[in-house]
């Protein structure tokens, strides 16, 4: 998530109490998760196991817990506890407001807002857009024209990402937001969670049915159909015209390419090919996998002779 102006790697680091390597005027754009980093962004690092990917990552300015040599064109923060530290800069600059507030709404005159809806702060919904009862819609959402929300669905909710250290789950706060395209449709109870640091997507003219979970960061393309009972999980990219049949489940950071159909209950572990069709768990093309099962079926038979 960007700032609404460049900030100072000294004023940062000031704000810590922590030391900086790097130039003083060096200038920080934004905050971002390993996974999301753009040029000029903030991350942070507290493992040893992910110092490269995140010394290599487009950020420019990263806290982290271990003195190392600074490689050219970055700065860091020195810090014993990098998370804590990113979280903390995420309450300063990108504060919650409390859901109700109803601060920084634009919503189109032609927009139908069922009773019953909450509507968070920082949000867009476009011309002919209905919004059923019970939805919620929180904090930086945009919804473009023509979309229509389930009853009961909520998008925008915090993301599910956590750092876990001695057995404890804390969670990274949401700055993120859903960007929703003209012409979607978001079924009954269906959840999208905010990304962690920049959007969730739903391109132009996918349709999602009730009781879809789509998590954190994931980027859906146009024209796609998603069945019920269906879970994405964060950071998956789905393109354009993919078809994702009923209670489908989807690992973190898989890329579904164009024209794919997932039959009904598979689980996607990998990256799966344009214009094939998958099934089973893990997932492989469909062809292949009914003819091992009509292998199994054989087997009792082979077993008698």
């Amino acid at each position: 998530m960007r700032f609404t102006s460049p900030k100072y790697i000294e004023d940062i680091a000031a704000v810590l109490q922590r030391d900086f390597q790097g130039p003083a005027k060096h200038t920080v754009n934004g905050l971002s998760e390993i996974n999301q980093a753009e040029t000029g962004d903030l991350i942070f690092v507290d493992h040893p196991k992910y110092y490269n990917k995140a010394l290599a990552s487009k950020a420019n300015t990263i806290i982290i817990n271990e003195q190392i040599e600074r490689p050219d064109g970055k700065a860091l923060i020195l810090s014993e506890k990098p998370f804590e530290d990113y979280n903390s800069l995420c309450k300063i600059f990108f504060p919650k407001i409390t859901l109700g507030s109803n601060k920084n709404q634009k919503i189109a005159s032609s927009a139908i807002i069922a009773e019953n809806v909450s509507l968070g702060n920082n949000i867009k919904i476009g011309a002919h857009t209905r919004i059923l009862p019970g939805a919620v819609i929180m904090d930086n959402v945009d919804i473009k024209d023509h979309v229509i929300i389930g009853p009961n669905a909520v998008i925008g909710h915090n993301a599910f990402y956590y750092n876990t250290k001695n057995s404890k789950h804390t969670l990274m706060n949401t700055i993120g937001g859903v960007k929703i395209e003209s012409h979607v449709e978001i079924g009954a109870a269906s959840t999208i969670d905010a990304g962690v640091s920049s959007n969730t997507i739903i391109g132009e003219g996918t349709k999602i049915d009730n009781l879809v979970q789509i998590g954190h960061d994931t980027v859906i393309g146009m024209n796609c159909i998603i069945a019920s009972g269906t879970g994405i999980a964060g950071c998956v990219t789905i393109k354009n015209n993919v078809s994702i049949w009923g209670q489908v489940g989807c690992a973190s950071k898989v890329t579904i390419n164009d024209n794919v159909i997932v039959l009904g209950q598979s689980g996607i572990s990998k990256d799966l090919e344009e214009g094939k069709t998958y099934f089973g768990t893990p997932c492989v093309e469909a062809k292949q996998k009914f003819r091992e099962l009509a292998a199994l079926r054989n087997l009792p038979k082979l077993f008698k002779k």
